[in-house]
């Protein structure tokens, strides 16, 4: 006997990602009574839940979850789309309605929110999960498998490099407001140090070479790792090839030289993620902590000068 539908609030759908969360739902076999978006170009609702009501001020969404309470409809998740710095604030908003919250990474800019927030899961006896969805990818599942299956001193040496070019309009949105979005390390690195430290262990040293507004690049040390990372917004850092190609994103993880390849099978990976979570087992706040720790120390760190350990492509830097 499958279990009864759970309900769905959304904040955050007219956003790049949320389209994934709403795939998810219906997948799942759930339903979204209700989403919030400042901006109302979202038609795409209409293929998942043509029924959902849709509200475009925060005070509204929050009175009709309220008027939903009192009618006798639960809302049981509250999955969180929006800008990296409200993620706080609306988890909070999910947990006073007696609600859990599923958010989107980073879950917060500053580490201290996740012991505010952990108070609050206490009190309020509901539940906070994360999108940490490469963790569940089969490549990435294997590699992990085959670190902790091999010597347990073993240190392996690793370059990250990630370039995903983006347009004028990236500096002109809340993901150019570094006090918004936490910058190039958390706005696109953020996923990949929540692998690493999942598969190496958490970081030891975190030294940061560069910090621009469109590109960042440092070295970290882990329990069984020595990572050397260069994650750019840049066109122009990208591989000639890739270029050539006219694709705008370049995505390598190099461990003691051998390429990961883990480039496709994330279509269907939020879906898995939110199975994991109504069965109870999905990511949470102490799972999010690495990562969100060292975003936080490149953001607020002076960078050094590029000696010893550093990514190889600062060279080509001017």
């Amino acid at each position: 006997m499958n279990p009864a539908p759970k309900n769905f609030g959304l904040i955050g759908v007219a956003g790049y990602i949320a389209v994934r969360h709403l795939i998810a739902i219906k997948d799942t076999g759930n339903n979204l009574l209700a989403s919030l978006d400042r901006f109302d170009s979202v038609g795409i609702i209409d293929s998942y839940f043509p029924k959902s009501d849709f509200f475009v001020e925060f005070e509204r969404f929050d009175r009709h979850f309220d008027m939903l309470k009192r009618t006798g409809t639960k809302i049981d998740y509250v999955s969180i789309c929006s800008p990296n710095y409200l993620h706080d604030s609306h988890i909070r908003f999910a947990l006073r309605h007696h609600a859990d919250a599923i958010c989107e990474k980073p879950l917060v800019l500053n580490p201290w929110n996740i012991d505010a927030l952990k108070i609050i899961e206490n009190e309020t006896d509901h539940k906070i999960y994360t999108i940490l969805q490469s963790r569940l990818h089969p490549r990435i599942i294997e590699l992990r498998d085959k670190i902790n299956s091999g010597p347990h001193d073993k240190i392996y040496d690793i370059d990250l490099t990630y370039i995903t070019s983006r347009g004028n309009w990236y500096y002109f949105s809340w993901k150019g407001d570094i006090q918004k979005s936490g910058g190039v390390a958390t706005n696109i690195g953020i996923h990949f140090f929540d692998l690493l430290t999942w598969i190496f262990g958490q970081a030891k040293k975190n030294i940061v070479h560069l910090s621009l507004p469109n590109k960042a690049a440092g070295y970290l040390e882990l329990e069984k790792a020595r990572v050397r990372w260069f994650l750019s917004l840049d066109h122009n850092d990208l591989p000639l090839k890739t270029r050539e190609k006219g694709e705008r994103t370049f995505r390598s993880i190099m461990v003691n030289g051998e390429e990961v390849e883990y480039s496709e099978g994330f279509t269907d990976l939020h879906t898995l993620t939110y199975k994991e979570i109504l069965a109870g087992r999905g990511f949470g706040l102490e799972d999010a902590r690495h990562s969100v720790e060292i975003a936080y120390t490149i953001r607020n760190s002076k960078p050094s000068d590029p000696t010893g350990n550093y990514h190889p492509l600062l060279k080509t830097i001017k």
